[in-house]
């Protein structure tokens, strides 16, 4: 059985703890801080240019042209560009063909592809070799970086180098000075690419469009992308010297 005094001295114990820990508290607020927020952003040529392309079984004249032939054909043309076979690959590794009734009388069957290129340049010679080829089903699916994760990393080093930049020059305008960072934070959801798309002149006559993108033009052979923007946002708390 615990005595009287060794209760005694066990709720002292405890009061001293608790007394001691609200007067950290006490002057952990009573310190004098700024909160600021630094912001940084970039904009990138995408250069992994992802297109997809899907090719069906079809009737020319009554006579069935083939998946295979059309495939055999696709990967000439895209050889013909200089563009590495490698970078064209199913979809869907899982499901090789996919089967669709075509006005119920006929089973026919297609495939679903998606083609990388590094140039907008190059995307406007694959859909010039795809009209040729009379496949019509052909469409950006996606734009990147292929150092979207070091350029994001630089980003955030920007924005958190902004905030204490901004927190020196603020405090120096008052005479005081930027002390050791108490709380960093980055706001989530502001670090990534923003949308992006294809976008085209249209010039009714002069053009022949797919999907808003420009192929052929005599007065603008250009195909345009929308740059990639990448942001960073980072919340810190400095003490004031």
């Amino acid at each position: 059985m615990i005595k009287l005094k060794q209760l005694v001295s066990i709720a002292f114990f405890m009061t001293t703890i608790f007394a001691f820990g609200q007067t950290n508290t006490s002057k952990l607020e009573e310190q004098p801080y700024i909160e600021v927020t630094g912001t940084a952003e970039m904009e990138v040529i995408p250069d992994e240019i992802y297109i997809g392309i899907i090719i069906r079984e079809k009737y020319i004249n009554k006579g069935k042209v083939t998946i295979e032939e059309q495939e055999a054909k696709l990967k000439t043309a895209i050889k013909s560009l200089g563009i590495d076979l490698a970078n064209l690959n199913l979809s869907d590794a899982n499901a090789d063909y996919v089967k669709i009734r075509w006005q119920k009388k006929d089973v026919l069957t297609k495939k679903d592809y998606t083609l990388k290129v590094s140039t907008a340049t190059s995307v406007g010679q694959v859909f010039l070799e795809l009209q040729k080829l009379e496949i019509t089903e052909a469409y950006i699916s996606k734009v990147n970086h292929s150092k979207m994760d070091s350029l994001r990393k630089e980003i955030k080093i920007n924005a958190i180098k902004a905030a204490k930049d901004k927190a020196d020059y603020l405090l120096t305008a008052i005479g005081e000075q930027t002390g050791k960072p108490l709380l960093i934070t980055e706001n989530e959801n502001e670090n990534g690419p923003t949308n992006h798309y294809v976008r085209g002149a249209r010039r009714d006559g002069n053009g022949t469009f797919i999907d808003g993108v420009v192929l052929i033009s005599p007065i603008n052979e250009e195909i345009i992308f929308q740059k990639i923007k990448i942001q960073s946002s980072i919340f810190a708390k400095f003490s004031i010297k």
